[in-house]
């Protein structure tokens, strides 16, 4: 396994900086990973590492080309690029042209996951029927402008939630069900009692009432995931 490498791609006139994780060996499937509305973060570049380590091919995605130097610009450039939901996707699909565009990807299975808004941006995704076998949401957002059509969704899906989450209250959570059950969705929902936004983030603050780190959490969500790559990626 190699550290990260710079990958350049873009969406139409705006240049994107991903970030790429190889394997040691040939990868058994190409993951997208979508990041936490500031963008990447040690966090996240370890969970791409971590997915080298288990011989996927992973590249994080750039939500914005720049850097934000706050939470409150974060909110900004979010407001930017999620205001219309057809040019979010489309800029969520740059990240996977640029995977499979790559000639180690070639005929690979593809999967995403993702963070914070990264775990909302593989769920819209999923939504439009991207070619994935597989979305994993960790701590995302769960509300969409464009809610899924019946029989539109292909992809797998596992969510995992805190239920502490205040980002996330009860009432979207069932919104979301309903909506995945009118699209007959193949989804998993794991709640997590007592734990909060963020959880996957050991680096994140240490006495937020909203965010905090689970490291329980933490493992049972990562663990689930492998579990579904297992299943999904199989032969």
């Amino acid at each position: 396994m190699s550290g990260l490498e710079p990958l350049a791609y873009s969406d139409g006139d705006t240049a994107l900086n991903g970030l790429l994780a190889r394997p040691s060996g040939t990868p058994k499937a190409g993951i997208v990973v979508y990041p936490t509305i500031m963008n990447t973060t040690r966090s996240v570049e370890d969970k791409a590492l971590a997915l080298a380590e288990a011989g996927y091919i992973a590249l994080i995605a750039d939500f914005y080309g720049k850097t934000p130097e706050s939470m409150e610009q974060s909110r900004d450039f979010a407001s930017e690029i999620r205001g219309d939901v057809h040019a979010y996707r489309t800029r969520l699909r740059a990240a996977i042209k640029a995977l499979v565009s790559l000639e180690e990807t070639k005929d690979l299975p593809l999967a995403a996951i993702g963070f914070c808004m990264g775990g909302g941006a593989v769920l819209e995704l999923a939504r439009e029927g991207a070619p994935l076998k597989a979305v994993v949401s960790f701590h995302g957002l769960l509300m969409t402008d464009l809610p899924a059509e019946p029989g539109g969704i292909s992809a797998r899906i596992l969510v995992c939630h805190g239920d502490r989450d205040p980002l996330v209250p009860r009432s979207q959570v069932m919104a979301f069900w309903e909506e995945m059950d009118e699209a007959k969705g193949n989804w998993h929902f794991h709640a997590y009692s007592g734990v909060k936004h963020g959880f996957t983030n050991p680096f994140g603050p240490k006495d937020s009432p909203a965010l905090g780190y689970d490291a329980s959490a933490d493992r049972q969500s990562w663990a689930a995931m492998h579990s579904l790559f297992d299943e999904v990626f199989a032969g």
